[in-house]
């Protein structure tokens, strides 16, 4: 153990002798040169504004980050003959949106169009005129050889109802992958 102890030994003396610098009195001589300087003057800051608290009184109006909607035209009451029977049952294609809905052909039976529309699951559904389909209560006006006519019942934002036409075509639906 002898053994080790003087290599250990040197090499803290070594080290420690390497933490005496020349450098170390100029420096403190430096450091005392400024201190003796006089010190400067700081300018105080400048007063801070005093604060005035702004009450928010605008709760009551609109949102600017909501649009504005129309005031309720008069005319919107006679809408209201147009609004959907709520209380009939639903057809099975009344549950999703027409987008979702493709019209992948048509039949012609006893005189009768047909249409055969797949619902987003890929189930097939056979549909006549008179029938209901998307969500927007679309009822089917007409079935040619490669359409659908639908006409849906929406709202206008105003408490009446509008009518609006929509057209399902196979060329809609083979231009997508879905024919």
């Amino acid at each position: 153990m002898r053994r080790f102890a003087f290599p250990w030994l040197a090499l803290g003396v070594l080290a420690l002798a390497g933490c005496q610098d020349a450098e170390i009195p100029a420096l403190d001589r430096r450091l005392d040169e400024i201190r003796a300087k006089p010190a400067g003057r700081v300018e105080p800051l400048p007063q801070a504004p005093r604060y005035q608290a702004v009450t928010y009184d605008q709760a009551g109006l609109r949102s600017p980050f909501v649009p504005e909607r129309p005031e309720p035209e008069e005319n919107a009451i006679e809408g209201l003959d147009l609004a959907p029977n709520l209380d009939r049952p639903r057809d099975p294609l009344e549950q999703y949106p027409l987008d979702g809905l493709r019209l992948v052909g048509t039949l012609r039976t006893d005189g009768r169009n047909s249409a055969l529309v797949r619902d987003p699951q890929g189930k097939v559904h056979r549909v006549y005129v008179g029938e209901h389909m998307g969500t927007d209560f679309g009822r089917i006006v007409s079935i040619t050889d490669s359409s659908v006519q639908l006409v849906e019942v929406v709202s206008n934002g105003q408490g009446g109802w509008v009518e609006r036409t929509r057209n399902i075509s196979l060329k809609q639906a083979t231009e997508q992958g879905q024919g």
